[in-house]
């Protein structure tokens, strides 16, 4: 387009939204930091740069991040078990398992995407429940509605039995008083990027066992009842006893780990169509490994 005499003195970024109202303020402002936007026939990589009358504006539209997020992958998978029906897998360390911001591509939905045809006729590509792109371990898949639906419904029921292993600051010398955790989880009013317990959140309930204590460290086995996000991390940091390396719950690096110490090891469950029941377990990542065996040694 070219920039008329209404246009004379707006910056580039602005013009740009008039333009193309579709795509967001900041996009257009990344399509210009890019090289994407031409000003008589230049690269104008400076979103805030003010325009003249008569100059020639040319964009080249790119689709947004969010835009091809639900795409096939070709990314390798970790098959525990597999039928028609549903797929244990054991994501690793640093995977992110759906979508979002900062992670548009590479997750664990991309890659079920392309395993299996039907994935994408079904609600999260058949994602039933989520673990933390820093916590390893066990998920359930549905590869089919009947699948995803039976899933939803027992993980609600409380039949799907989920166990985990976890390293926290502290030696616990009262286990009773971890017993079992049952305090409403939410959004923490202080921190967008955290969860809290918080009165009115949602009913969340864990049940802790500890399994050894040493130098200032405490093993422990996690049994969720509810899935609510981050909620071991959540609860045991509302004891204090803060997750190894979780330094958004207040833990810090130690034990060689420099994310939190959490492992989704045990996942049992009712099979989603014959009801037949199912039993897994993964070991641990070997930095995971290492200090659970420094502690319970």
């Amino acid at each position: 387009m070219t920039v008329d005499v209404a246009g004379h003195g707006q910056r580039l970024d602005k013009l740009l939204v008039a333009l193309a109202p579709e795509f967001s303020r900041s996009h257009l402002q990344h399509l210009v930091e890019q090289g994407a936007v031409r000003v008589d026939g230049q690269p104008s990589t400076v979103p805030s740069r003010k325009l003249r009358s008569g100059q020639r504006v040319v964009v080249e539209l790119r689709p947004t991040p969010q835009s091809q997020a639900f795409r096939p992958e070709a990314l390798p998978i970790d098959v525990v078990f597999e039928d028609e029906h549903l797929m244990v897998v054991h994501k690793p360390v640093g995977c992110v398992v759906h979508p979002a911001a900062g992670h548009w591509s590479g997750t664990l939905l991309n890659a079920l995407l392309a395993h299996h045809g039907r994935a994408a006729e079904l609600p999260r590509a058949g994602i039933v429940h989520r673990l933390d792109k820093d916590t390893s371990g066990l998920m359930v898949v549905g590869k089919t509605l009947e699948a995803v639906t039976a899933l939803t419904r027992a993980i609600a029921a409380r039949s799907v039995h989920r166990e985990y292993l976890a390293l926290v600051h502290g030696e616990v010398l009262q286990p009773a008083l971890l017993a079992q955790i049952e305090a409403p989880i939410a959004r923490d009013p202080r921190s967008r990027v955290r969860m809290a317990v918080v009165p009115g959140g949602k009913p969340a309930r864990t049940d802790v066992e500890v399994v050894a204590t040493r130098n200032g460290y405490t093993a422990v086995r996690c049994i969720l009842h509810t899935g609510r996000t981050h909620q071991i991390r959540v609860h045991l940091s509302s004891r204090g006893y803060p997750l190894v390396a979780d330094s958004l719950y207040g833990g810090r690096d130690a034990l060689g780990l420099h994310r939190q110490a959490l492992h989704a090891w045990r996942l049992r469950l009712p099979h989603p169509v014959d009801g037949r029941p199912l039993q897994f377990e993964v070991p641990a990542p070997a930095d995971f490994s290492q200090a659970w065996q420094t502690v319970v040694s």
